[in-house]
């Protein structure tokens, strides 16, 4: 499967390997699945059958000037699982990524469904509102976007360091990582990565919470300055019925690679439950 085409003849960038009980990454913004690096190759040490695949938009799929929705992503999602004929999954999505997994369990069912983790994710709310108050302002996702459009390649250098941590004490990566993440944003279109802004940041996904019917992991960093725990993390766990919520101390967003050990360790615990 190392193509899928959408509903509208959009040609998504899958990677399927190994066999047994099959677990579906779905990567967080500006990335692509190759994010998932150390996950995957744990998983498939352990005898898992992993399917990675970068969105519409980003990476080595296909980039068309449209889509950038969440019910769109969904869509494509299901063409994945549907394509691969994916049984008894277990779903886990970084950042935006959780995003896909709540519309697409709104839309499209949990019949194929075993389990779902969402990581540092935003689900359910991003957004600050009235009712939604440790959420991230409008201003803050309207600089982002006039960053990109002004300087995508800056700031993309700027964003790995957000993403991880990194300051003038701390350093939890290393200069290859940050260059390498640097180069997986890069390979987005500018299209995809300033629509995304809006879709990850306004995106309500309160009213899909209630089709969480299965299993689900969520696992946030409590030093996340990029999507906060509050009105993510920890409100989503209270929000789906008899979800697990493991926080990770002080831990930044890119915690798929600062805490790259710990967060093999639950998902592979998570999915021999």
């Amino acid at each position: 499967m190392p193509s899928v085409r959408t509903r509208d003849g959009v040609n998504l960038h899958v990677k399927d390997a190994g066999s047994g009980t099959t677990v579906l990454l779905i990567h967080g913004w500006p990335l692509t699945g190759d994010m998932w690096e150390w996950q995957t190759l744990a998983l498939l040490e352990a005898g898992y059958r992993v399917v990675t695949y970068d969105r519409r938009g980003f990476g080595q799929s296909a980039h068309p000037a449209s889509g950038y929705d969440y019910d769109t992503f969904a869509d494509d999602l299901a063409a994945v699982i549907d394509e691969g004929d994916l049984r008894d999954v277990t779903l886990v999505g970084f950042s935006m990524g959780g995003g896909e997994i709540a519309r697409y369990l709104s839309r499209h069912g949990a019949s194929r469904v075993r389990q779902a983790a969402l990581v540092a994710s935003v689900v359910p709310y991003v957004l600050r509102t009235d009712d939604n108050p440790h959420g991230v302002p409008g201003e803050k996702l309207d600089e982002m976007r006039m960053q990109v459009r002004k300087d995508r390649f800056g700031f993309l250098q700027s964003l790995g360091k957000r993403l991880y941590g990194v300051g003038l004490v701390s350093h939890p990566v290393s200069p290859g990582v940050l260059d390498w993440t640097f180069m997986l944003g890069v390979m987005a279109s500018p299209k995809a990565t300033i629509d995304c802004i809006d879709a990850f940041g306004r995106t309500d996904f309160r009213p899909d919470l209630a089709a969480f019917t299965v299993p689900t992991l969520v696992v946030h960093g409590t030093g996340d300055a990029t999507v906060p725990i509050d009105a993510t993390g920890r409100a989503a766990a209270k929000g789906i019925p008899g979800a697990s919520l493991v926080e990770y101390e002080g831990e930044p967003h890119g915690l798929f690679a600062t805490a790259a050990d710990r967060l093999t360790r639950d998902l592979l615990n998570f999915l021999s439950i």
